[in-house]
């Protein structure tokens, strides 16, 4: 008997995969326990249905990413930092920080787990952060530190 499986099943497939099983293990288990529905032509048309409307989802959520990302690269984010004497810094610009400048100056909100900074930003100068807005689309902006 062939399967439409509505979840992930350990050692069978993953879920939206037609498999063939035994009959007693589909009647016994997989349906009861809603693991899964006969691949009957019903069936298969809605997976098809189902798969078809997801991928569109997915390729408009890149899309949506590409075009945030062509308006935020080459973007510049001001942020202050103190200063004492002779140019030296007291405390750390963060990703958080980054993130309130950019909503701020730009209106752009971006969460700040997007943006890829590898230590915080302890020294005054222009650094390029990149941001993650989708596992394809990467966008770097300009961040210039100031001394206060």
């Amino acid at each position: 008997m062939e399967i439409i499986l509505l979840q992930d099943v350990k050692n069978l497939g993953k879920k939206g995969e037609i498999v063939k099983v035994n009959d007693g293990y589909a009647k016994n288990f997989i349906i009861p326990k809603k693991f899964g529905i006969e691949a009957s032509k019903k069936n298969r048309a809605d997976l098809e249905a189902q798969q078809a409307a997801e991928a569109a989802r997915r390729q408009e959520i890149l899309e949506e990413a590409q075009a945030l990302g062509a308006k935020l690269n080459d973007l510049t984010v001001n942020c202050k930092i103190r200063t004492g004497e002779g140019g030296r810094t007291f405390g750390s610009v963060s990703s958080k920080e980054v993130s309130e400048e950019l909503k701020k100056q730009h209106g752009f909100d971006i969460d700040k787990k997007k943006l890829v900074l590898p230590d915080a930003i302890k020294n005054l100068g222009t650094y390029m952060v990149q941001i993650k807005l989708h596992p394809q689309v990467t966008a770097q902006i300009r961040v210039r530190v100031d001394g206060e």
